[in-house]
């Protein structure tokens, strides 16, 4: 998919993944969308060095971090991507710094876009209360348990919040996915600036 290449030009991304876990295809497929669209991603982390990811259960590459997210700033990013992997989103959900920082993310009404197993990060962040959003399949209880109203479609788009959630299912998802946060953040941002 292309975007112009102005879209978000001279917005960063966040990026937050735990140091093992992360299914690459959701990591690195969105980081090309926001490249491509103009924008500087940003892999934040829960720890130094490199993480890796992996292709379903076999391990996949490693990528360096740029930033630790205990020392993040919100305000620093025009938009959060929460890639999934099963291990990933558990493992964050465990860390207090992951989750302050994504709290603080939603509750300031900026863009966020989560697929697959990442809901769980959110669940624990306390931002999916009265949100309707997709994920993995298997995750549905666990959202209608947290007050979300789950609905089984590629892409979801939520503007009843703070800010806009853009949530998707799976890797088979991943062109609607960037599709609607690269548009969302866009947008997001242009109404922060006026």
């Amino acid at each position: 998919m292309t975007w112009p290449s102005t879209t978000l030009t001279g917005r960063t991304i966040a990026f937050l993944v735990a140091p093992y876990g992360v299914e690459q295809a959701e990591l690195t497929s969105p980081w090309q969308a926001v490249a491509e669209s103009g924008g500087t991603p940003r892999l934040l982390s829960t720890a130094e060095g490199r993480v890796q990811a992996v292709r379903h259960r076999a391990p996949g590459d490693t990528f360096a971090v740029d930033a630790l997210v205990a020392g993040a700033d919100p305000a620093d990013y025009a938009g959060l991507v929460l890639p999934g992997g099963v291990a990933n989103p558990d493992r964050l959900r465990l860390d207090r710094s992951a989750v302050a920082f994504v709290h603080a993310f939603c509750t300031a009404g900026r863009p966020v876009a989560a697929i697959c197993h990442a809901a769980w990060t959110l669940i624990e962040a306390d931002a999916v209360r009265g949100r309707t959003l997709t994920s993995w399949p298997s995750l549905r209880t666990d959202l209608v348990n947290a007050g979300a109203h789950w609905v089984d479609e590629p892409v979801h788009v939520c503007h009843d919040g703070p800010g806009p959630l853009v949530t998707s299912r799976n890797p088979g998802d991943l062109p609607l996915f960037e599709d609607a946060f690269v548009t969302e953040f866009a947008h997001a941002t242009a109404k922060r600036r006026r």
